[in-house]
């Protein structure tokens, strides 16, 4: 369809072409929408996936440290419950003897007094004012 249009001075007509509409360009722009959102979809899915793979490779890292510890543990248990081990620590930290052994215990010699171990005094440098300030400001080595 043609459209008539009067230009203003001149008495002449021009005809103008109506802009097509074309079903073909809205499919192609739709098409470019739907790819667009299907990208981002994906660029999405990724990075998701990357979070959760590093989240997976921690939890991994966590569970073996807690199976190493619960084996030393078990390992632990196993030893301190057996008859051996009851026996050491009777004799060394319990202070425990069995009947027919002599126990020894050292005595000090008669008369003497223990020597106290005298402390160091410590001594306290002055700083000036300044330096102190400097060293809260500046932040270098303490005076």
């Amino acid at each position: 369809m043609l459209l008539l249009q009067r230009r203003q001075g001149c008495g002449k007509m021009k005809t103008m072409k109506r802009p097509t509409f074309s079903w073909r360009y809205v499919l192609i722009a739709l098409g470019l929408v739907v790819a667009a959102y299907l990208v981002m979809n994906f660029n999405n899915r990724i990075a998701t996936l990357r979070r959760l793979t590093m989240q997976r490779e921690v939890v991994a890292a966590r569970l073996a440290g807690m199976q190493q510890t619960m084996t030393s543990l078990e390992t632990q248990i196993a030893r301190a419950t057996s008859e051996a081990a009851v026996i050491e620590w009777a004799y060394q930290e319990g202070n425990l003897v069995r009947p027919g052994d002599n126990p020894v215990v050292p005595l000090p010699p008669a008369g003497s007094t223990p020597v106290p171990t005298p402390t160091p005094a410590t001594t306290r440098s002055i700083v000036p004012n300044w330096q102190v300030w400097l060293w809260l400001f500046a932040d270098t080595g303490a005076p």
